[in-house]
């Protein structure tokens, strides 16, 4: 029995097999995810219909289940603010430094080669993808029990 609000099979295998230093995209409805992702990725999808499942509904189950080190973001084509910022900033806490990458170098992050997991939702807004880097749990010994 889980002890953490992830349930989903397949998400929580990527996860188990991805390490420190592996990337998960939490896509939304508009992200290419057979194109814009290393093809070597699974892609889980989680798109019901439009609106459903979000972005934030997915980062939140997973924020609960690893540690993320890094999130990026991508940028408007406009040059204006990610409309997530601040909603995915709080999810993470302060502890995660959010990035915000252009549409290319955003895309590019999401083909590298660490990336383990693309999950595709079908979150309408446009510009809610996340890329999170997932970091390193820290030794037995220094952990509370």
């Amino acid at each position: 029995m889980l002890r953490f609000s992830l349930i989903h099979p397949q998400i929580l295998s990527a996860l188990a097999a991805a390490g420190h230093g592996s990337t998960v995209l939490v896509a939304d409805a508009n992200y290419a995810h057979s194109t814009g992702t290393n093809p070597a990725a699974p892609v889980v999808q989680l798109n019901l219909s439009p609106g459903l499942v979000s972005v934030a509904q997915v980062l939140s189950a997973l924020v609960g289940a690893a540690p993320f080190e890094r999130a990026r973001l991508m940028a408007p084509d406009d040059g204006s603010a990610s409309p997530c910022a601040h909603e995915y900033g709080a999810m993470l806490g302060p502890q995660v430094p959010v990035e915000v990458l252009p549409r290319v170098a955003f895309r590019d992050a999401c083909r590298g080669v660490d990336h383990a997991l693309t999950i595709a939702t079908g979150d309408d807004r446009y510009y809610a993808n996340v890329l999170l880097t997932i970091g390193a749990v820290p030794p037995r010994s220094t952990r509370p029990d």
